[in-house]
């Protein structure tokens, strides 16, 4: 499935021309503030010396997921990305804009929904075009680095695309806690990935505006095992042993059915049993305790951390693997 002959030659971005055995950090210009600042992409390129793949590693693609900005950023300080055979692209932050804001999206516009852009379009529509042209054009498949959202903690997990078999055996490589297939997204970075015949794992760990070091130390374990397994790093490179990923086949949200204050009695990432009370939902004067039970065996990954809680609201994300 990996056995073609990769050709990592010399990478071409803005101009700008990494040759083999070099590696360049190239600031991309997007746009200005009003104040006139300009707001610059970072892009690191580590290109080897011997022939192998071209990966992509990107975060910040939403702008509050700082977890997937953090976790880059440290493998880069590390020197992880020590290439000898191959090339990494990385992206510590794809949208400056948002993580300046604590917003997921750019301007309004929610890049992951932009994709392949335009570039007389919106802001977040121009970046995902020259994403795509001058970035994405020169890779072999990527690793899109991600958190949950409004008060969502995602268990360190690892989602693919069902019709890419290649993905799938990536994401086996990667061995993170969890991994799952999921539906393409119109407009998505990864639907447009797959349009283009570029695999690509979408990495979740954590939630937005906030640091998780399971999800840290676990992304980070992942990428190695990828960059080990094409012999891209060097063999003395330290990877933690991990339990084999627990592949989910189902998988279904929990979702709250009387409003009130939401407390949990289990932990993300915990193997729970068919009526297993998992949380509590209670009224503010103490009247009511709805007991929250789960559903079928199974593994939650996934949780609301938020303790205010509505009626209808996704409370658990629980799943079942039947391989």
């Amino acid at each position: 499935m990996f056995k073609k002959d990769f050709k990592n030659d010399v990478v071409e971005i803005r101009g700008q021309k990494i040759a083999l055995g070099e590696s360049k950090l190239i600031k991309i210009t997007v746009d200005r503030l009003p104040t006139g600042t300009l707001i610059e992409i970072p892009v690191y390129v580590f290109n080897g010396e011997k022939a192998g793949p071209t990966i992509l590693l990107q975060g910040g693609l939403h702008g509050d997921e700082v977890n997937s900005i953090e976790l880059i950023r440290r493998m880069l300080i590390d020197k992880s990305y020590k290439i000898y055979r191959g090339c990494v692209i990385v992206v510590p932050l794809l949208n400056v804009f948002g993580f300046l804001n604590f917003s997921r999206d750019m301007h309004g516009k929610d890049v992951n929904r932009s994709f392949p852009g335009s570039k007389r379009g919106s802001l977040a529509s121009r970046v995902a075009y020259y994403h795509m042209k001058e970035l994405v054009k020169n890779v072999d498949f990527a690793i899109d680095f991600h958190t949950g959202g409004a008060q969502r903690n995602n268990f360190a997990q690892i989602r693919y695309t069902l019709q890419d078999d290649r993905a799938k055996k990536l994401a086996h490589i990667f061995n993170a806690p969890f991994m799952m297939s999921s539906k393409l997204i119109p407009k998505s970075f990864r639907n447009e990935c797959y349009k283009n015949n570029i695999p690509v794992l979408v990495f979740e760990g954590g939630e937005s505006l906030r640091l998780d070091e399971i999800s840290i130390e676990k992304g980070i374990n992942g990428t190695l095992n990828i960059l080990r397994y094409f012999n891209m790093i060097h063999k003395s490179v330290v990877i933690p042993s991990m339990d084999k990923s627990i592949e989910i086949t189902t998988r279904k949200w929990i979702r709250a059915k009387i409003a009130g204050m939401f407390s949990t009695v289990i932990k993300n990432g915990d193997e729970v049993t068919k009526g297993q009370i998992l949380g509590h939902i209670m009224d503010t004067y103490g009247e009511t305790n709805y007991a929250v039970k789960a559903p079928f065996d199974g593994f939650i990954f996934a949780i609301n951390n938020f303790p205010i809680i509505n009626m209808g609201d996704a409370i658990f994300h629980i799943g079942k693997s039947e391989i």
